[in-house]
Order: C-alpha cells, then sequence, then structure tokens
C-alpha cells in the first residue's frame, strides 16, 4: 500500500492573521491617499507636509529597540490586537476633528506619530508570530501572501477608495480606516496565544551583539537604511508632484497609487518562484539595480501614465526584496531573539525614513519637485556599488547557497 505524500499546509491561525492584515491595510490605504489630499488642502509648502511624513516614520528611530524587547518577553498576539485598537482610536479621533473643520499640520503630525508608534510595535509582534505559526519550509510563501495582501490594501483598493470617499466628505477616509482596525482588532484576539521565555539580562543589548555580528544581515539593515532615506526622499513630494506638475486630479490620485500595486501583487504573487527558480541573490540584485532606474524614471515622468508605470515596476521589485529579506530573516534569527533582533534591523533600516522627509522637502523647495526623485537614485546607485561585493560573499557563505 503506497502513502500519498501531502503537500504542506498554512495553518487556519495563519489565515485568520492573513484577513486580519488584509481589512486592515485596506484601510491603511485609504488613509494613506487621504493624509496627502488634506495635507495640500492645509499648505503646499513641502517642508511642512515633510513634518507629517518626518513623524509617521520617527517612533522606527526612537522606539524600535524598546518594542523588540517588550515583544520577546509578552506574548506577540496580544500586542497585535491592542496596538490595532489602540490605532482605531486614534484614526477616529481623526475623522471627528476633520469633519468639525479642527485639523492644522502639527495635529497630523502628532497622529501620526502616535500611528507610528503603534506601527513598530505590530509589525515587528506580527513577523515574529509568524515564526510561530508557519513552517520554515512555507516562509516564503506565507511572506509572499502577506506582502499580497498589504499591498491589494495599501495600494490597490484602499487609496481609490479614500481618494473618491475623500472628494465625498474628507472625514469619511478616516473613519473608514478607524472601522478596518476594529474588525483586524477582533480577528487577532482569537489567534492562539503563545508564551514568551523570559528575558533575564540586558536584551536589548543582545539584540545589537548578534546583529552587529552577522555580516549578511548587518549589510542588509545598511542598505535598507539608506534606500528607505532615499525612498522618502523622493516619496515625500510624490502627491505635489503627481498634482502640480504633472496635473493629475485628486480623484485619480489614487488610481495612480494603485497603479504601483498592480506591480506589487503581482510580485507578490510570482516572486517567490522567482527565488527559487534564480536564487535568494540574484533576486536581490536585480531588485536593487531596478529600484535606481525606476527613481530616476519617476524624476523625468513626462505624464502621469509613465509616472504610474514606473510606479508599478517599483512596486513588483521592493516586493521582491520584502519577501527574501524578511523570510532570511526568519530563518537565520533564533526565535528567543527575532524580536530583539529585528528591531535593531527595522531602527537601522527604518530609522532614517524622517530625515529622508524632511531632506526631501528641503530639496524640493529649493530645486524643484523633480529634483527629490533624480538625487533619491543617484545615492541609491552610489550604496548598491559600495554594499554589493560583501552582501554578495556574505550570501555565498550562508548554509545552503554556493
Amino acid at each position: 500500500m503506497t502513502r500519498t505524500h501531502v503537500a504542506p499546509r498554512l495553518s487556519r491561525a495563519y489565515w485568520r492573521s492573513w484577513w486580519a492584515a488584509g481589512i486592515s491595510n485596506a484601510g491603511d490605504g485609504a488613509f494613506a491617499a487621504a493624509i496627502p489630499l488634506l495635507t495640500v488642502t492645509i499648505t503646499h509648502d513641502p517642508r511642512l507636509m515633510s513634518v507629517v511624513a518626518a513623524a509617521t516614520y520617527l517612533p522606527w528611530l526612537l522606539l524600535s529597540l524598546q518594542a523588540g524587547a517588550l515583544i520577546d518577553r509578552r506574548d506577540p498576539v496580544g500586542l497585535m490586537w491592542r496596538s490595532q485598537a489602540i490605532q482605531a482610536v486614534i484614526v477616529g479621533a481623526v475623522a471627528v476633528l476633520v469633519a468639525f473643520g479642527h485639523v492644522d499640520i502639527y495635529l497630523l503630525a502628532c497622529a501620526a506619530f502616535g500611528l507610528g508608534a503603534c506601527d513598530v510595535v505590530f509589525s515587528i509582534a506580527a513577523q515574529t508570530n509568524l515564526t510561530n505559526i508557519v513552517a520554515k519550509s512555507l516562509l516564503h510563501r506565507a511572506n509572499g501572501n502577506q506582502q499580497t495582501a498589504e499591498t491589494v490594501g495599501k495600494q490597490f483598493l484602499g487609496p481609490p477608495l479614500g481618494s473618491l470617499l475623500f472628494a465625498v466628505a474628507a472625514a469619511l477616509p478616516f473613519g473608514l480606516d478607524a472601522a478596518t482596525f476594529v474588525v483586524s482588532a477582533v480577528l487577532l484576539w482569537t489567534l492562539p496565544r503563545r508564551s514568551r521565555p523570559a528575558v533575564e539580562r540586558r536584551p536589548i543589548a543582545d539584540g545589537l551583539r548578534w546583529l552587529a555580528r552577522n555580516r549578511l544581515l548587518r549589510t542588509l539593515a545598511i542598505l535598507l537604511g539608506v534606500n528607505t532615506f532615499c525612498g522618502q526622499v523622493g516619496n515625500v513630494v510624490l502627491v505635489l508632484l503627481a498634482t502640480q506638475t504633472l496635473r493629475v486630479d485628486a480623484a485619480n490620485y489614487g488610481l495612480l497609487l494603485a497603479s504601483a500595486a498592480v506591480g506589487s501583487v503581482l510580485g507578490g504573487l510570482i516572486n517567490a518562484r522567482i527565488v527559487e527558480m534564480i536564487g535568494a541573490l540574484p533576486a536581490l540584485l536585480t531588485a536593487l539595480a531596478t529600484n535606481v532606474v525606476v527613481f530616476v524614471g519617476i524624476g523625468l515622468s513626462p505624464n502621469g501614465f509613465v509616472l504610474g508605470s514606473m510606479l508599478a515596476v517599483n512596486g513588483f521589485v521592493v516586493t521582491l526584496w520584502n519577501i527574501v529579506v524578511v523570510s532570511l530573516r526568519q530563518e537565520i534569527v533564533p526565535t528567543e531573539l527575532f524580536g530583539r533582533v529585528s528591531s535593531v534591523y527595522k531602527m537601522v533600516g527604518w530609522g532614517l525614513i524622517p530625515l529622508g522627509a524632511l531632506t526631501g522637502g528641503l530639496v524640493a523647495h529649493l530645486l524643484g519637485l523633480r529634483a527629490p526623485y533624480l538625487a533619491a537614485g543617484g545615492l541609491r546607485g552610489i550604496a548598491l556599488l559600495l554594499a554589493a561585493p560583501t552582501m554578495i560573499h556574505a550570501m555565498r557563505d550562508q548554509p545552503g547557497n554556493t
């Protein structure tokens, strides 16, 4: 009698987590389209607009290490649903204030900081919990699914809906985002809990030391830091480049953002297969090199169609980078250190985003709305040339690579 081989499957707990992420990401996408449109109604000064973007990511610099230590001590599921619940309260308050016309740049910056602080905890806790509910052999598939859900929500469904709702009433997309956070929190609350091992001494220092000693992840973290800095240098003025230079109206701005999702969704569906076919190292190098070309192309875009095409390609290669690097981190970082190492990695990788936002606003003010993307593309190219030799050698030294 022969036995039928049954391929491993993703668990029900994983799919509940996936649905929670997908629903809240749709609300986040509506918020992402609405917040720059709301900001433009308050000011056209790119320097002031950059303050809101900087406040969103500042918690990654200030709170990442503490969040990682907390996650390694506490149940990640509890931290996930509580973070979503707090975000629901913050966005709900913004919706009420917008409805009554009591909103300014500084209030938006405070709300953005609060949402960003919750996102720091949620993001690291979610990646930590994924290692509890997904087998290592399925991590590429699981992360690909997660990336697809994030992309569909944040870039494909959410932005067009957010821009359309904003055109009807400015408060509506923020109310929608608050509602999706509530639904997500309820779904996450039903996930199985797993206790975390106690960490007795210097938990943050343990994560710092581990990352400092791992040449591959250390190099990737630094390269990510440069790339996210450059990304924000350009993206902080995207709404102005689209609406003022290329004359894209508010309703179509959401569709423009959705074009990035087309590439990202395609990437989420097939990039795991690409990694299996050509290997993680060629996939990473291809993604990074394409990113350089794309940013220069965005800066030179003559119209909204070309801009949308560039954003679509960018979405594809960013998804490819994310699937490879997140899976790699989940595979090689010890479970008991994952929260702390991930928090250090994210602090290095995302900590410069606020500075990138402020830099992009200043460059746009001094040199025009196309200049930030051109400068960011050039800097990304230099960083890739410097990091590539170390990255190639380090990845070849990993077990299973040649």
